[in-house]
Order: C-alpha cells, then structure tokens, then sequence
C-alpha cells in the first residue's frame, strides 16, 4: 500500500493534518502575484483546492485526502473514510464526466456510516495527474480501467462493492468485466454509454434532452467539450452560475450559494485531459452513445457478479438498458431501481432516497459475502 497523505478534515472541516500541500508536491504557489490577476481564466490548482476543501466541510465523518501514484508518474487524488468497520466490505465510488469525488458530499456521511468509503479523481479529471491519452477508444477505455486497477493495487483494496454515476458507470462496467475477482456487487447509477445509437432514439434523446445541452451539443462535438469554460476567461464564473443554476438548487442543503458551482468550475478550467479521453469515446453528434456500446457486452461480465442499476424517473439517459441487461443475463442477479422525482444526477436530485438504496443494497452484499465465507469454513472443516 503506497500513498502519499495530503491532509485530514476533521469533524468540522479543518485540518487536522500539520502537513501541507506544498510538502505533499502539488507545487501550489504560496500566494497570489501580480501576474495571477493577469491570468485569462481566473482558475489554478490552489484554487481547485481550495474549493474542494470548501465542499467537504459539509461532511461530517473524518475525511482522509491523499495522492495514490500509479504508472508513467501520473497520481490519482483520492477521499477515504474508515469507520473501522472491517466486517463490511468497502465501497468505491466513481464520478461522471466532468465531475470529481467530492461531488458526492451529500452521500459521504451515510454510506461511510457502516463501510469504509472511496471516491477518487478519475485519471484526466479534478485533483488527478491529466495526461495526454490516445484517440482511440479502445486504447483510452484500457488506459482508463488500468488506472483504476493501479489504483486499486496503491490502496490495497482485495474486494470491494463498486458503484459509477453516469460516464463513470461506463468505467465500472469496463472495470468488473476484466477484473471480476475484485467486484462483489456493481451499483451502477445513470449509466452512460450503453445503448446502441438508432436515429429514433436519437430523436427521443433529443426531445428529452435539457435546453442547454441541446443548444451546446454541437459545439462541444467539434472542439474539446469543456471549452467554453476556459475561452470565456474572466466571465466563466458568472455565465456558468446563470446557465447551471440546477446544480445550486441540487445541493442547497449544503450551500445556499455558489459553492458547488465554483467547485465545478475550478474542476474543469484546468488543462483538458480526461474531456478529450472522453470524446473520443463518443459516436460522432451523439452525447449519449459510445463507439463501444456497454450493453452487448454485459453477456462478458462474468455470471456471479451481481448488478443494480439506478435510475431517476425524470432522466434523459436510456434507463430500458437496465431490464435489456437483465434480459441479457438471465442467469444472474439484476435489479433495476427507479427514483421517483430526480433526474440524471439522481444521488443530489432525492439524496435521502438514494442513500437509502445503497445503503441497503450493500447490506445485502455484505450478508451474502459473509455467508459464502461462513459456508466455505464449514466445507474445509
């Protein structure tokens, strides 16, 4: 197990940690210059930090953050909480795109009250190292799931539960089909990237689609999808609180202002990495389909790895991809979950109802898992 430890929130969201940043090697300035105010996006690493730090004060538990180092000198950022309870398998948690871990502040506090809890920066996002990748999609998918696996190894986790919203659906999936041995149960939420593209779905996804994305889909189709953030320079923070006032509303009951929002810019002002990855992956003028559609190749994913996909009722994204997956794995465990009043970010859209879900979901994995283990005692005995 390699890490190397950045700093500790405690309970009210300090440092608790005497070790700083610039110890841990993010080569953060010590303080602004003269020629940060000259800066076209008024965005750096020390402000990305400091807006992290600023979102995880909602969290109540003790909140470990730390660089895990993989191959070719990159780094994945990562949060950990550990109540010490090692009768319950961890669970690890993967963002969508353009997101990062602390995006599931209002989640931390239940999951992590019975299992240990992981979320990282996925490779080319956030606090992570964000390399140039290839642009092909197979070799980006594999760079991808090898840095998870990386990153598995660097943090020591044998089996865990592991669970992916949206793009990072996508990425568990992939993970669980070449790793089986690690996943005791995929919770897959919002699931991007596995319906196969047909012009009438195309048609509906269109009509379902918010107005924003529909105006800006085709620009983000020809240039780097995260661009405009970083073209309008000084007036991105503003034009981005006016045109995603939703992500304020979705966690307002943490912040009643601009937290979330400005966590979100800083996230994605940075040098494009993991955007450009990720369009790659992408069926040319279709945000919702990928050159490799995840569902046909469910039938890979080895037969004992049980699945739950969930969904908001009021989503854009396919959700009959979770009953065409139960029907393509008939002999496997598949359920399919409906939260009624959310949409694509359902974990913020109805947070009580989806804590709930998964809380329950890996209470059974846990019985299960420690009733195979009590059953093979017995046969060797």
């Amino acid at each position: 197990m390699v890490y190397i430890v950045c700093d500790l929130i405690s309970l009210e969201g300090n440092m608790t940690d005497e070790r700083t940043e610039q110890q841990a090697d993010l080569s953060l300035p010590e303080s602004r210059s003269w020629f940060d105010c000259l800066k076209w996006c008024p965005s750096s690493q020390l402000h990305l930090v400091t807006a992290e730090t600023r979102v995880l004060q909602y969290v109540k538990s003790e909140v470990e953050r730390f660089y895990v180092p993989i191959s070719n000198n990159w780094r994945i950022w990562t949060l950990k909480v550990d109540p010490k309870k090692p009768k319950a398998l961890p669970v690890v948690v993967v963002h969508g795109f353009a997101a990062a871990a602390a995006f599931f502040l209002l989640n931390i506090d239940a999951i992590a009250k019975h299992r240990a809890f992981y979320a990282f920066d996925v490779l080319g996002f956030g606090r992570s190292s964000r390399p140039k990748f290839s642009t092909e999609a197979d070799a980006v998918e594999e760079e991808s799931v090898r840095s998870i696996e990386e990153w598995r190894e660097g943090v020591g986790l044998e089996k865990f539960i592991l669970m992916g919203h949206s793009f990072g659906g996508f990425l568990a999936a992939a993970y669980a089909i070449k790793y089986p041995n690690r996943v005791k149960h995929l919770i897959l939420v919002e699931p991007w990237g596995f319906p196969e593209r047909t012009e009438k779905a195309a048609e509906e996804l269109k009509a379902q689609m918010p107005l924003w994305m529909r105006l800006l889909s085709p620009l983000l189709l020809q240039f780097s999808p995260l661009m405009p953030l970083r073209a309008t320079g000084p007036w991105a923070p503003g034009l981005l609180r006016r045109a995603r006032p939703d992500l304020k509303l979705k966690f307002e009951a943490a912040f009643d202002d601009n937290t979330v929002i400005d966590y979100f810019y800083h996230c994605n002002a940075q040098a494009p990495s993991g955007e450009i990855a990720f369009a790659s992956l992408l069926v040319p003028y279709g945000l919702e389909w990928a050159r490799k559609p995840m569902l046909p190749r469910m039938t890979q994913l080895r037969r004992d790895v049980p699945i739950t996909f969930i969904y908001g009722a009021d989503t854009w994204v396919d959700s009959s991809t979770g009953r065409r997956t139960e029907s393509l794995r008939k002999s496997s465990y598949v359920d399919v979950v409906h939260i009624q009043e959310a949409g694509h970010h359902v974990y913020a859209d109805q947070t009580a109802k989806f804590n709930e879900k998964v809380v329950w979901v890996c209470e059974n994995v846990d019985r299960a898992h420690q009733s195979k283990a009590i059953l093979s005692m017995e046969t060797c005995i």
